[in-house]
């Protein structure tokens, strides 16, 4: 489903995208659809830095990667990679070795809930090692791609990922994987956002705010309930800019 603008403005900023130091940096979307994420990750870089940062994005469906593909270069990101595959059963970012590429940022709004998730490949023998912190319930993947994410980012990336609320509370498998990602200090917080923002669901979303760099001194997650700054506009919710600015500056300052 479609990402609002204004929740692509939120997670480019709170992966501090604005601090890039390089134009060979680069930013990664699993999942990136008609590339909405990927462009203003590159906007609020170039915005803020001037720099010009890589982006590479995997689409699973065909007419949409085109989409992609074509929105990018019309928007002069003509050297952007985007590749149409199963990222999951089928990652096409990798290095010489066979190994996962990483990256310095990545942003993504997977499919919620998606019970084909494994569809391609066997998760206990994964290639990858993608799962070693466990392995996702059968019929959903919420966290499949969360851990691909980790995967993929360096040890001093960070990253920025949309999922049900489920992932903070469900048990079982679930639980063991968000234990051990907890413990290792990889969420550097959560933004719980109103429900009915998405386009193709209502349903309740978090961004989840990943920091692989900070990880081993991490103490906690710091927790921001934006759950109640909206305006409703139809059938649908929509952020204003003072709710951006306030989850934005609240997140930033961590008070």
């Amino acid at each position: 489903f479609y990402t609002p603008a204004e929740v692509s403005r939120i997670m480019a900023m709170v992966i501090g995208i604005g601090t890039a130091k390089s134009a060979s940096q680069s930013v990664h979307d699993l999942a990136c659809g008609s590339a909405s994420l990927l462009l203003k990750a590159h906007d609020e870089a170039l915005s803020r830095t001037s720099l010009d940062l890589a982006l590479y994005g995997q689409e699973m469906d065909n007419a949409t990667a085109a989409l992609a593909k074509m929105s990018l270069i019309l928007h002069d990101c003509p050297t952007a990679e985007i590749w149409q595959d199963n990222t999951l059963s089928s990652p096409h970012f990798t290095q010489a070795d066979g190994s996962l590429k990483t990256f310095d940022f990545a942003v993504a709004n997977p499919p919620f809930s998606t019970k084909a998730w494994s569809n391609g490949f066997d998760p206990a023998n994964d290639l990858y090692g993608r799962f070693a912190f466990g392995i996702p319930p059968q019929k959903n993947g919420d966290y499949a791609f969360l851990l691909h994410i980790l995967a993929t980012l360096k040890s001093t990336g960070k990253g920025a990922v949309i999922l049900p609320h489920g992932v903070l509370f469900r048990g079982g498998a679930e639980a063991v994987i968000r234990r051990n990602v907890v413990r290792h200090g990889f969420i550097k917080g959560i933004i719980g956002l109103p429900a009915n923002l998405f386009y193709g669901t209502g349903i309740p979303a978090c961004i989840i705010v990943l920091d692989k760099e900070h990880a081993a001194a991490r103490k906690g997650i710091f927790m921001i309930d934006a759950s109640k700054g909206f305006l409703k506009d139809g059938n649908k919710n929509r952020l204003r800019a003072q709710d951006i600015h306030r989850i934005v500056d609240t997140f930033t300052r961590q008070l």
